[in-house]
């Protein structure tokens, strides 16, 4: 993969460096200038994030947690299709193609399963402290993504940039999956949170690994 990367960008001066415990960039100060690619993949993601964040916030919950899971986790997912179409407009690193792909694949396919168990699900009711607990968990694991979406270091990169703003966005639906598996909960969800959790960790390593070939 790394020398498939390396063919693909010319390694640049990095404008953040990589924290070793969390794997996460520490944003340091900018002193580059976009160019009109990047202002026009940033002004597509601003409006992916935003979207996000309202279906997300804004979702119709309801006393059962299978249902809010899946009302809040499918704005979600669609935000990381958005964000993976977004993507395939500028870049042209075949990896990262291949990952943006992957991903609208499995998260149109996850989308599809948590609507056909919805209104199985939704007869599946939890206790009123359960459904605090659960909330609370919820919407700090939310916060935390998407703080960390909209202050991911921005380069001139389109590449880096992406894997940067994808990382949290995956392990906030990995977050918000071990979560839920912590009640009681619809039977035919259990699947579908083990494949979120799995899928979703793979593909962090995999982007970790990028932004090291990457020189991001």
């Amino acid at each position: 993969m790394c020398e498939q990367l390396s063919e693909t960008v010319s390694k640049n001066s990095s404008l953040h460096i990589l924290s070793e415990r969390t794997q996460k960039p520490v944003i340091m100060n900018r002193t580059c200038k976009f160019s009109n690619v990047t202002n026009d993949y940033l002004a597509f993601y601003d409006g992916i994030l935003c979207d996000m964040k309202n279906g997300m916030t804004h979702a119709d919950l309801s006393d059962s947690i299978s249902h809010n899971f899946i009302t809040q986790m499918i704005p979600h997912h669609q935000g990381a299709i958005e964000m993976s179409r977004n993507l395939l407009r500028y870049t042209t690193c075949i990896p990262l193609q291949n990952l943006a792909l992957q991903i609208i694949t499995e998260q149109t396919r996850s989308i599809s399963d948590m609507q056909g168990i919805l209104c199985r699900c939704d007869s599946l009711h939890n206790c009123r402290e359960d459904l605090c607990c659960f909330q609370t968990r919820t919407r700090k694991i939310m916060q935390t993504m998407f703080c960390e979406m909209k202050q991911a270091c921005t380069t001139n990169c389109v590449n880096c940039n992406f894997i940067r703003e994808m990382i949290p966005h995956h392990c906030g639906a990995v977050a918000m999956s071990e979560n839920t598996l912590r009640y009681c909960i619809c039977p035919e969800l259990v699947p579908i949170l083990d494949a979120i959790i799995r899928s979703q960790k793979q593909e962090v390593q995999n982007m970790q690994c990028m932004l090291r070939c990457l020189c991001c």
